[in-house]
């Protein structure tokens, strides 16, 4: 039995017992702390939960879960700490690799590649941003969070998506730390380098919150020198090429694609994005949360993906033997990189290939953190299981699609990057939608209620707003597998992909009308 078993009615069981208390934001407004759960409620009573979080505790581990955190146990971090837990996740391989796969896969020209990657991250990043200000604010985790919109039923069907998200990017995301594993040592086999990654990432996960923000506000050092180092090495190299945009409706479909690789990865951490601000104190400004995320997103993104854009134009040079291509084709990415700095780098050129390698587990910690919070979500039962047992079976469930995925890299990425996309736009759709047009503004939440499946929306126009979102985003996609009717007019012999704009679009007009009525029939 857990702390959350006393009564069949939920955690208020537990929240009841504790005094109310709150403290003031920003703007003087009084918040409430009904419903946060002290540490202290984790660690009573005999039970195998209880006597799993005391051990739990000698060692350090975080024992909350999606619980709501009190105010009087924030962090007084500086909130530096915001910007530089997403400057570390996104300054790594990955996000190098979706620039690199702009003339291989898509086969776009320069210029066009450039301004996609600048103008759709700037897009994509702006929900990430705007729902780290809530972590401070209310104290609830993203998935916890999305019961204001979807109920508190319906969001299970949505953590249901994120626990897939989660678990899919940190499977791509090893994919690409092994290809590097391997271009530096060919003898190492790609699930040698996976089980690598993962078992580093599963050791900081596994300690929670505070030492997840710990890695992540240096790692990006390292990160950073190395991918200036190549970049010093391609520009010294000239083997550069500026290739030339393309015309006609093959150009924009082949455009509509990338652009939705590239907002797939992008607006991939809106799922989870207050999942890393619940720790900051309460009045800590909603203005200085938003900026800071930004730019802790704008700056690696951007940098990584054209860097990755650049590189990969040398492929398309026509210069005899292309060391480039025979990298490529070898090893994936991790080839590609290696054709840069190997050579005239030697040794230490290898040295910072693994240390690209290694920058993975900044990429994957904040993947296998969450989806224990949304394991925890799905029912009483799994909320039960300490959090950091969660962590453990996602890490074996993701090496298990990741080793038979390793030779198919591009295929996957690009996949599962077009169906991040297709599902967060329509998470995005419903949920500022409510936020603006009945919620209208922060004041509208009341986070005490955040248990209380009376009191939450009933989830009925959320759901079927999902399903509309879905059609859109059927309608749009341009996948090897599927071409929309829509989206199969958006290009040529393979169309272009508008599956997230479609599925935003139907999501949110949709809710916005059928809300209406629900909350007049419901009154809530």
């Amino acid at each position: 039995m857990g702390p959350f078993s006393k009564k069949e009615s939920d955690v208020e069981a537990v929240s009841s017992e504790k005094p109310v208390y709150g403290t003031e934001n920003d703007s003087g407004e009084y918040i409430p702390d009904d419903g946060a759960v002290s540490a202290e409620t984790f660690v009573l009573g005999d039970s195998l939960y209880a006597k799993t979080q005391r051990l739990a505790g000698k060692f350090g581990v975080e024992q909350r879960g999606i619980e709501r955190v009190p105010s009087d146990e924030r962090s007084p971090a500086h909130i530096s700490q915001v910007g530089t837990m997403w400057l570390s996740a996104n300054m790594v391989v990955s996000s190098f690799a979706i620039g690199a796969l702009a003339y291989p896969v898509f086969f776009l020209g320069f210029v066009d590649t450039i301004l996609i990657i600048l103008f759709i991250n700037l897009l994509g990043i702006t929900p990430v941003a705007f729902f780290s200000t809530f972590g401070p604010r209310f104290g609830l985790r993203q998935m916890v969070l999305s019961r204001f919109f979807f109920g508190y039923y319906g969001v299970k069907v949505v953590a249901v998506f994120n626990i897939l998200a989660c678990v899919g990017w940190s499977a791509v995301n090893v994919i690409v730390g092994a290809q590097l594993f391997n271009a530096v040592n060919s003898n190492m086999p790609g699930w040698a380098g996976i089980i690598v990654i993962a078992a580093a990432t599963f050791l900081i996960t596994l300690f929670g919150y505070k030492i997840v923000h710990t890695y992540e506000r240096y790692s990006w050092i390292p990160c950073f020198i190395i991918f200036l180092i190549v970049l010093g090495e391609f520009a010294h190299s000239g083997n550069f090429y500026n290739i030339p945009m393309g015309v006609g409706k093959s150009e924009a479909g082949a455009a509509l694609s990338f652009a939705a690789s590239v907002f797939g990865f992008a607006t991939g951490w809106t799922s989870y994005a207050a999942d890393y601000t619940v720790y900051q104190p309460v009045n800590r400004s909603r203005k200085s949360v938003f900026l800071w995320t930004y730019a802790g997103l704008a700056f690696p993104l951007l940098f990584t993906e054209m860097l990755g854009a650049a590189i990969a134009t040398s492929m398309a040079a026509n210069n005899g033997s292309n060391v480039y291509i025979d990298g490529y084709d070898s090893s994936g990415i991790g080839g590609l990189l290696a054709a840069v700095i190997v050579p005239p780098l030697g040794r230490f050129g290898q040295f910072c290939l693994v240390v690209l390698a290694l920058s993975i587990i900044a990429n994957n910690c904040p993947n296998i953190y969450s989806v224990s919070l949304s394991l925890q979500l799905l029912a009483r039962v799994s909320q039960r299981v300490p959090r950091f047992v969660w962590t453990f079976i996602g890490t074996i469930i993701y090496c298990a699609i990741a080793i038979p995925g390793y030779g198919h890299f591009e295929s996957v990425l690009e996949n599962f990057m077009l169906l991040i996309a297709y599902w967060l736009s329509i998470y995005e759709g419903i949920s500022i939608s409510e936020h603006i047009f009945y919620k209208r503004g922060m004041t509208g939440y009341d986070p005490s209620i955040y248990m209380d499946r009376s009191r939450l929306p009933p989830g009925i126009a959320a759901i079927t707003a999902f399903c509309f979102g879905i059609m859109g985003a059927v309608l749009g996609m341009a996948q090897v597998w599927f071409t929309g009717p829509i989206g199969k007019l958006c290009g040529t012999q393979y169309g272009g992909d508008i599956g997230f704009e479609l599925a935003f679009a139907f999501s949110s007009t949709s809710y916005t009308l059928m809300r209406y009525f629900e909350k007049k029939h419901f009154g809530r």
